[in-house]
């Protein structure tokens, strides 16, 4: 795995780090491949229900490594960091950014890619490439106005100005905004929440949303799903847990890929 990312698993939370604290974690060309190679095998782990991506030393991730920008950069559909972006939008398990202090450019681009964006009080967030004349990827940018609109994606793309974690949160750039030193357990405790429920119901919900979202076939992944409950064992055990007055013990796991 590239310095300056990696990831380690608990209690059924994969928790990936970028770290690279000298450079307010700035991604890479390396870290910007291995991310792929790593949310792969995070996704063929049974014992992870969950993935957390935040940052090491205080910041999320400042964006892509400027001084390796021709080798990132490439034509558009082989930027290094629209592959990464994918890799992690395509996860087929819930997935929450974590983010405090600086959440900038291709920062901003992974945060995105995530399910959900919980961020500390005193956060910044921009998307820079009007200050380098650059192109903004277009997978990254349809990404953006899915997520908070046209006019709030140019307003960001236009100025490359740092918005504060509440503005962020008025356009739906965030989920949640907790105080600075409650970011690490309000994270814990919803993912614990994650990690308890039922992984089919999660993944075929990730599946269905993402197809609305994107007008895709969502009358055919809906039937995909529905017989994917047929058999599971997850409305049975959910049934009985909740006459029983007990947790889950959810049986079904995702498919080995």
């Amino acid at each position: 795995m590239a310095a300056g990312l990696h990831a380690e698993v608990a209690e059924g939370v994969g928790t990936i780090t970028i770290d690279r604290p000298a450079k307010c974690n700035a991604m890479s060309a390396d870290m910007w491949r291995a991310l792929p190679v790593l949310l792969d095998d995070l996704a063929g782990d049974p014992g992870v229900r969950v993935v957390v991506l935040t940052g090491a030393g205080g910041d999320f991730c400042a964006g892509a490594d400027i001084s390796e920008l021709a080798d990132i950069h490439r034509d558009d559909d082989s930027h290094l960091s629209t592959v990464a972006e994918r890799a992690l939008a395509a996860f087929p398990k819930p997935t929450l950014a974590a983010i405090e202090g600086y959440c900038v450019g291709g920062g901003c681009q992974l945060a995105a890619a995530c399910d959900l964006r919980f961020a500390a009080d005193g956060s910044r967030f921009g998307i820079t490439p009007a200050k380098l004349g650059i192109v903004y990827p277009a997978a990254a940018t349809t990404r953006l106005v899915r997520l908070v609109g046209p006019s709030a994606a140019k307003y960001l793309l236009y100025s490359a100005d740092l918005i504060g974690a509440g503005h962020a949160l008025r356009i739906g750039l965030l989920d949640e905004v907790v105080p600075a030193d409650g970011l690490r357990k309000r994270v814990a405790e919803f993912t614990g929440t994650l990690a308890s429920r039922s992984l089919l119901t999660q993944q075929a919900t990730k599946d269905i949303v993402d197809a609305i979202a994107a007008a895709g076939p969502v009358a055919e992944k809906t039937r995909r799903w529905l017989g994917e409950v047929a058999g599971s064992g997850e409305t049975e055990e959910g049934i009985a847990a909740f006459l029983e007055r007990r947790a889950p013990d959810f049986p079904w796991t995702t498919p080995a890929h």
